[in-house]
């Protein structure tokens, strides 16, 4: 019989423990990667945690939550530069106190620009997010210890802290990671349709697409008074007609995006934001 996820943790995290060798927070990486991996995988999409991200341009989060669409066909890691579409991970030794890690400066910058934080001392869980006006607030939250004492005395006995967290705490976890972090920078919306555009021009020059798009290119020839004569042309038409219709996508995001600063200044004084269009030169090398 399988062990429950939560067991499997409890009883992980205090191996490492026990050893006396371990460092106090990034020795448990890998119990925690277990469990949020566990919960992910019995969702739809699935959701993988990866640890130890690197640095793109707010410091170094413990660990990103990841979707399909976000990692390569055979690909063991999201490609670089990729935005975890569920937000990043925050650890802290058993000893720290949540919420007042939860007001650091450095979950601050996390969560400025990923947009949603999981904040964990391995024995407590907040997550924090974005309401619908783009202020920070907290999600959801649970406690399995009040204390690291406690904790490590939860892990002791891992069947009995089943009976009392094990569902409980797979549903916290399966709510957290089933919540979108919102895309507010226009550098990461373009990130996101550069590739999706990559992806729909492979679909569109895949040999069985070729009925279709011959349709959509007699239809765009008469309206225009226009004629694609060669390989060449067809192969500009398809990348032409791709590039049209996600630089279009990007557009009535930035539109969307502006009315909604100007009503969330308007009511909240909120701050002045760049222009978006620069973004666009993303978009540009699909």
């Amino acid at each position: 019989m399988t062990a429950h996820p939560l067991a499997s943790y409890l009883t992980d995290c205090r191996s490492r423990h026990g050893t006396g060798a371990t460092t106090k927070e990034t020795s448990l990486y890998s119990p925690l990667e277990a469990l949020l991996n566990a919960a992910g995988n019995g969702l739809k999409p699935r959701v993988r945690c990866f640890m130890s991200l690197k640095n793109q341009g707010a410091g170094l989060p413990d660990g990103g939550l990841f979707t399909p669409d976000q990692i390569g066909r055979g690909a063991e890691e999201p490609p670089a530069g990729q935005i975890p579409s569920r937000g990043v991970i925050e650890c802290k030794a058993p000893k720290a106190d949540v919420l007042a890690v939860a007001d650091t400066a450095q979950v601050s910058e996390y969560w400025e620009r990923y947009n949603q934080v999981l904040v964990t001392n391995y024995r407590e869980f907040l997550l924090i997010g974005r309401d619908e006006h783009g202020r920070p607030v907290r999600h959801e939250h649970y406690l399995l210890a009040k204390t690291e004492k406690e904790f490590w005395r939860l892990a002791a006995e891992p069947d009995a802290a089943v009976a009392v967290h094990g569902d409980r705490l797979i549903d916290f976890l399966k709510r957290c990671l089933r919540r979108p972090a919102p895309l507010t920078d226009p550098k990461d919306v373009a990130w996101f349709l550069a590739s999706y555009a990559r992806d729909a021009r492979g679909r569109v020059e895949h040999p069985a697409a070729h009925k279709p798009m011959e349709t959509v290119r007699k239809a765009l020839e008469d309206a225009l008074g226009l004629r694609v004569t060669d390989a060449k042309g067809e192969r500009f038409f398809q990348s032409t007609l791709v590039q049209t219709l996600f630089y279009g996508v990007f557009a009535a995001w930035v539109l969307w995006h502006r009315s909604h600063l100007a009503q969330t200044r308007k009511e909240f004084g909120g701050p002045e934001e760049g222009e978006p269009f620069g973004s666009l030169r993303v978009l540009s090398q699909t």
